[in-house]
């Protein structure tokens, strides 16, 4: 699976809020499915459809306890995605330039009165 792929089938899957807030609940404690669903209005088909979306993208992990199928997070497929948003919120490079320039700025004031105080004093 390619960079983009991951991050589209990553952003894809946090799309929906109904599975939004399941990463959140997972975020804090491993749930079955069974306790997922009973924290949603939606019939537990709908909830297992959601499981099974977050777990292609890679987001949960399911495992077998005894007739129970138990859902933990994975936070690393989001990594990729908040590199991928980092780089959109920066400048392409034009913070550098601007930070270089205000350097510059600052360094040719600072040397513009130190040869005026030089002047003065000779």
């Amino acid at each position: 699976m390619g960079y983009a792929s991951g991050v589209d089938e990553v952003a894809g899957a946090i799309a929906d809020p109904v599975r939004r807030e399941i990463l959140l609940m997972l975020r804090d404690e491993s749930l079955s499915a069974g306790q997922v669903a009973d924290r949603f209005a939606i019939s537990r088909p709908a909830v297992s459809r959601h499981l099974r979306v977050l777990r292609e993208a890679g987001l949960v992990r399911d495992a077998v306890d005894g007739r129970r199928r138990v859902y933990t997070l994975i936070t690393a497929p989001l990594d990729e995605l908040t590199d991928f948003v980092e780089r959109l919120r920066q400048p392409a490079g034009w913070q550098q330039h601007l930070d270089a320039l205000e350097t510059e700025v600052y360094r040719t004031r600072r040397e513009r009165r130190q040869h005026r105080s030089q002047e003065r004093s000779a």
